[in-house]
């Protein structure tokens, strides 16, 4: 009976899909390493905010470089079409280069009509 249910669940496969990037900002956490007589030795973690609409709902995360030099993409602004692949928790987009960034889901919202900015022509 297993054998039987085994092609079914290899079947479904979750692929890319089109997307467009709503907001992109980055941020910094402060983590405190250890405390030198009573001043406090801090380190910054960047992470950035990334919201990403995908059909009608928007999807909202947080993504945390592994490296702290590492940056996001710069045609990453909002408005600007992207790959994405939604699983329950997580968000994988594709870079322009081919790499995968996951984006920790936070939070999912129906989205509005006019949520969606033009992309910013540069000089």
């Amino acid at each position: 009976m297993s054998i039987a249910l085994l092609p079914s669940v290899f079947s479904v496969q979750n692929t890319y899909v089109a997307g467009k990037i709503v907001n992109v900002e980055d941020k910094v956490k402060s983590t405190v390493l250890y405390y030198q007589v009573n001043t406090p030795v801090t380190r910054d973690d960047p992470y950035y905010e990334i919201a990403v609409q995908v059909k009608d709902i928007v999807y909202s995360g947080v993504y945390t470089p592994r490296h702290a030099k590492d940056l996001l993409p710069a045609e990453w602004i909002p408005g600007a079409d992207v790959k994405a692949k939604i699983d329950s928790r997580h968000m994988t987009l594709l870079t322009p280069e081919g790499n995968e960034v996951d984006v920790a889901i936070e939070k999912r919202a129906v989205a509005k009509t006019d949520s969606i900015p033009s992309p910013a022509v540069k000089p």
